[in-house]
């Protein structure tokens, strides 16, 4: 997908990966995003989750309001990406099997 690499991506990446909880995440991300980046992320995974649970496009946008544009752009890395939606939807997937 192409985001090129460098010491600043870098220390964001490390700076996201030293949070320990989630009450951490929202003191850092409020800092660093806007709420309205937050809800897109956010609703970026929710409709990976949704496709890969074999929900339709107009499943997804009837669900969470988002335009098929969006939908689209998530069904295209979840198709062609670099993984990194299956990778999460996995993990996350198999921590929901591990607290039941």
């Amino acid at each position: 997908m192409g985001l090129r690499r460098d010491e600043q991506t870098d220390e964001l990446f490390r700076s996201i990966l030293s949070l320990q909880s989630v009450e951490e995440c929202y003191l850092y991300f409020e800092d660093l995003c806007t709420n309205k980046e937050i809800r897109d992320l956010g609703q970026r995974l929710t409709i990976a989750k949704l496709l890969r649970g074999g929900s339709s496009y107009l499943q997804a946008a009837e669900a969470l309001g988002v335009s098929s544009a969006t939908i689209g752009r998530v069904k295209r890395c979840l198709d062609y990406g670099n993984g990194g939606y299956k990778l999460i939807l996995e993990r996350l997937e198999n921590r929901e099997t591990d607290d039941d």
